[in-house]
């Protein structure tokens, strides 16, 4: 389906998550990182993002990866989202 849909983000989002499951956590970022650029408005790749590159030792970078969620979030008037990316935040900077 990716072959005949290259953008659509619904599948980049949930192959990256399959790269998760896999243990590819390298490509998984790039999916991520690429749809995010394409798509800032993809809300929910912002915290597997964060949460990748938490993993990664990264704090710096998931930092502003959820800080850029949360601005995201906002402008969607997603509040649901917007208050789980700003807990995770917390947990990570407090």
């Amino acid at each position: 389906m990716l072959a005949d849909t290259p953008g659509d983000s619904f599948l980049q989002h949930a192959l990256a998550l399959e790269y998760i499951k896999n243990g590819n956590d390298e490509e998984a970022k790039k999916l991520f990182e690429t749809l995010l650029m394409r798509d800032p408005g993809y809300i929910g790749s912002y915290y597997h993002l964060a949460k990748l590159l938490e993993r990664q030792l990264d704090e710096k970078g998931a930092i502003a990866v959820y800080e850029k969620g949360m601005q995201e979030a906002k402008l969607a008037g997603d509040q649901h989202a917007y208050n789980e990316l700003r807990s995770a935040h917390e947990e990570l900077t407090f």
